[in-house]
C-alpha cells in the first residue's frame, strides 16, 4: 500500500535550520503531488509547501515562502523540506502527504491529499 515516512525533526534554536525527509513507497502513478503540512497543538493542520513530482514545480504558503524549500529526488523516492530561519511559531508536528497532482500557488490544500505519513516533531526554541 502507499506509505509515506517522514523524518528529520528535532530541537533547534530560533534562526536555525532543519531538513525533513519524506520517503514515498507504493505509489504507482507519476502525476501525484507531495505536500508538507504542520499541526501545532490546539491548531488546525495547515499546508506549508507542495511539489508536483511529475512536473517538478513547487509552491509555498506565504508564511514560509523564502524560508522553506521543497524538493524531490525521484531516484530515492524522497521529498525534502529544507527549513531555514526557523521561528518558535514553526514548532509543530510536520506531516508529508500525497495526492492527485494538485499543488496550488498558495500551497497545499488539506482535502486534496489522500495519503499521510506519521509526522515528525519540530521544536524551535527561542
Amino acid at each position: 500500500d502507499v506509505q509515506l515516512q517522514a523524518s528529520g525533526g528535532g530541537l533547534v534554536q530560533a534562526g536555525g535550520s532543519l531538513r525533513l525527509s519524506c520517503v514515498v513507497s507504493g505509489f504507482t502513478k507519476d502525476d501525484y503531488a507531495i505536500g508538507w503540512f504542520r499541526q501545532a497543538p490546539g491548531k488546525e493542520r495547515e499546508g506549508d509547501s507542495c511539489i508536483s513530482v511529475s512536473d517538478e514545480y513547487t509552491h509555498s504558503a506565504d508564511s514560509v515562502k523564502g524560508r522553506f524549500t521543497i524538493s524531490s529526488d525521484k531516484r530515492k523516492n524522497t521529498v525534502y523540506l529544507e527549513m531555514n530561519g526557523l521561528k518558535p511559531e514553526d514548532t509543530a508536528v510536520y506531516y508529508c502527504a500525497a495526492g492527485p497532482n494538485t499543488c496550488y500557488p498558495f500551497g497545499p490544500r488539506l482535502d486534496d491529499y489522500d495519503y499521510w505519513g506519521q509526522g515528525t516533531l519540530v521544536t524551535v526554541s527561542s
